[in-house]
């Protein structure tokens, strides 16, 4: 279908509109906000980030068949070949069946982000696309990316997943999705693998309709999938091509004849008898059937089974239609159009039996929310530490939450936890709406770079503020970045890989820093003052420790002392542990938690470890964390 260009979906220009900010007298250098002078004026509502007026979203659905990603995907994602982004989309979905999920690489994805999300990240980070969320099922992963500057007005996303393999036992066969609220419109994304061969019609409706049943989600929007304003559904759909033989199903294809297939394609003929596909749509299938090949050719099937070319692989929406009453934004629903301007499969990708298919809409709006809940100022550019100072106004319907903070993130981030430093967004000290903090002079990055600020909600799980790019100039200290490479050349030496350990359900951000190399297949990298021991099978006898599934950790806060260092304090622990757990403090990436490990502290001293009778060392000072002493939810570490 023939499609008509979006133009708002361009990135923000120059900072032209935002003025530097004059220093307020008195500023404190650390992570504590000041009071902000009452006559300090916010920028008007034209700062905030563009809305496209018609915004555009890249489907894409891929059966990997466990093999490992290839070297480029940029052709796939319809990225282009330089940096100007603004016929792109502004938000990219990418449905992926059959991740290899053995033991060893299960257990390899728990520690660190899965290969796959990695190589997706990478290629579209350059873009200015930030992964929105991801949901993993076995095999079956969907992610969810979206321009930086569109996720203030990204809102309630929400994930769940539905196994069907096995009688439901099994997540081989399923469906993952991922919903939200996306300028003011409930969307919701669906990537399915439903069971194979010809005579499984039947089943492949009945674990559709389980997973439709089965996922609900939580808030005042829609609960379930089909309540949504906008839902697109795809995957590894498994339908095959009935009646014709394969001698005529490959002279169709070699001849272009396919409008012979789509008649006899299962999914085109359930589209008229099952109800519960009634409202989907489908572009024309102009491409070839996307399975099966041999793999590393665009060959078809020419092993013994010979299987029949099938369109297996499909990528379908649906509108909420208008009879069912309004949507659940409030808004009739018929008020949402979307056309589909590119439906194509993509046969230079060969690592697979299946080729990728990928789909392009455009959707336009009648109405689009367009106040971020959050809006921030900082200067044009910080030349100087006590420049670090955000400025803030949060909007009276959002709700707060002490677990909220602001990062400071180099252009080209991958995700909301891809940051180089942040500071809590505390609440106290009000003028009005507006809100001030500072960030300490260690925590800032030296040189120079191009940088965002963004307001980080606990209750939203995403970016609810941005800033447009600016400008970071400090000197560097050769003192301190010699002292530092002395401290760190060891570890970096034998390890130049990065231990991973972000738990899903985590509130707060690590308060240290991460080496920036990201390895695809990492060894594990070593914690000073954190022994990971074997399990209690293999250590007959030995002595029992706190490990992440028996007993909580106290949770670790950043707290900046008087020398400006990064602190945190908790009470006694649950099992009768004194004083701090000295944990260094990575900032991790992974989606993942470390599983069947024994975490144990070690006294710094040298000593082995804190048994329930021994008391740990003291550090020289003390101070309470932001938010009170309180424990980690079931020991997770790092964000």
């Amino acid at each position: 279908m023939e499609g008509q260009s979006s133009s708002g979906s361009k990135r923000p220009g120059t900072r032209a509109g935002l003025r530097p900010l004059p220093m307020p007298h008195g500023v404190s250098q650390t992570e504590a906000p000041s009071k902000v002078d009452s006559s300090f004026q916010l920028p008007a509502k034209e700062n905030a980030a563009p809305v496209p007026s018609e915004p555009r979203i890249t489907v894409v659905t891929w059966n990997v068949g466990t093999a490992m990603p290839p070297d480029d995907v940029t052709s796939l994602l319809h990225l282009g070949s330089g940096g100007d982004d603004s016929e792109g989309s502004d938000m990219i979905a990418i449905g992926l069946q059959e991740v290899n999920s053995m033991i060893n690489k299960r257990l390899k994805d728990a520690l660190f982000t899965d290969q796959w999300s990695e190589l997706f990240m990478d290629a579209l980070a350059p873009f200015n696309f930030v992964l929105v969320s991801t949901v993993r099922m076995q095999g079956v992963i969907l992610l969810l990316f979206a321009k930086y500057y569109h996720l203030p007005f990204l809102r309630d996303v929400q994930t769940d997943c539905t196994r069907t393999g096995l009688g439901g036992y099994w997540g081989n066969k399923g469906g993952v999705s991922v919903r939200l609220a996306a300028f003011g419109h409930m969307l919701c994304f669906l990537n399915c693998h439903l069971p194979a061969h010809m005579d499984k019609a039947e089943q492949r409706k009945d674990n559709f309709q389980t997973i439709l049943s089965l996922q609900q989600f939580q808030g005042p929007g829609a609960h379930g999938i089909l309540d949504h304003d906008l839902v697109f559904w795809f995957g590894d759909l498994n339908f095959r091509i009935e009646s014709y033989d394969l001698h005529f199903v490959k002279f169709a294809i070699d001849s272009d004849q396919l409008h012979q297939l789509w008649e006899k394609d299962q999914l085109n003929m359930a589209k008229n008898t099952w109800p519960i596909l009634k409202g989907f749509q489908e572009g024309p299938l102009n491409f070839a059937p996307t399975f099966k090949f041999d793999v590393g050719t665009n060959k078809y099937d020419t092993s013994a089974k010979k299987r029949k070319p099938a369109w297996t692989d499909r990528i379908l929406w649906k509108v909420k239609a208008p009879s069912v009453g309004p949507s659940p934004s409030g808004r009739e629903s018929h008020r949402l159009k979307v056309t589909q301007y590119s439906y194509r499969s993509h046969m230079e990708y060969t690592v697979s039996d299946h080729k990728p298919v990928a789909a392009q809409f455009i959707l336009q709006f009648a109405y689009r929310d367009d106040v971020p809940l959050v809006r921030l100022e900082v200067a044009d550019e910080w030349v100087r530490p006590e420049q670090a100072v955000v400025r803030y106004r949060i909007e009276t319907v959002f709700a707060r939450s002490s677990w909220d903070w602001i990062g400071l993130y180099r252009v080209g981030f991958r995700h909301c936890k891809d940051y180089v430093a942040y500071v809590w967004a505390k609440h106290e000290d009000v003028d009005g709406n507006i809100y001030q903090v500072t960030f300490s002079e260690e925590s800032l990055p030296k040189g120079h770079g191009d940088f965002i600020l963004g307001y980080y909600s606990h209750t939203h799980s995403i970016l609810i503020g941005v800033t447009e790019p600016f400008q970071i100039s400090l000197p560097t200290s050769e003192l301190a970045s010699s002292s530092t490479d002395s401290s760190s050349a060891s570890s970096e030496d034998e390890d130049d890989s990065t231990l991973e350990l972000l738990a899903p359900k985590s509130r707060s951000p690590s308060p240290g820093k991460s080496k920036r190399h990201r390895s695809r297949s990492p060894g594990l990298a070593r914690f000073p003052g954190l022994a990971l021991r074997p399990s209690s099978r293999e250590r007959r006898g030995a002595s029992r420790s706190p490990s992440p599934q028996s007993r909580r950790l106290p949770r670790m806060a950043p707290d900046r002392g008087n020398d400006g260092s990064s602190r945190g304090s908790s009470e006694e622990g649950p099992s009768g542990l004194l004083g701090p757990w000295a944990f260094p403090p990575p900032v991790p990436r992974s989606l993942g938690l470390l599983p069947a490990l024994r975490l144990e502290t070690v006294d710094p001293g040298g000593g082995g470890s804190w048994g329930p009778n021994r008391e740990a060392p003291a550090p020289h000072s003390l101070s309470p964390s932001p938010q009170g002493r309180q424990g980690l939810e079931e020991g997770g570490l790092g964000p």
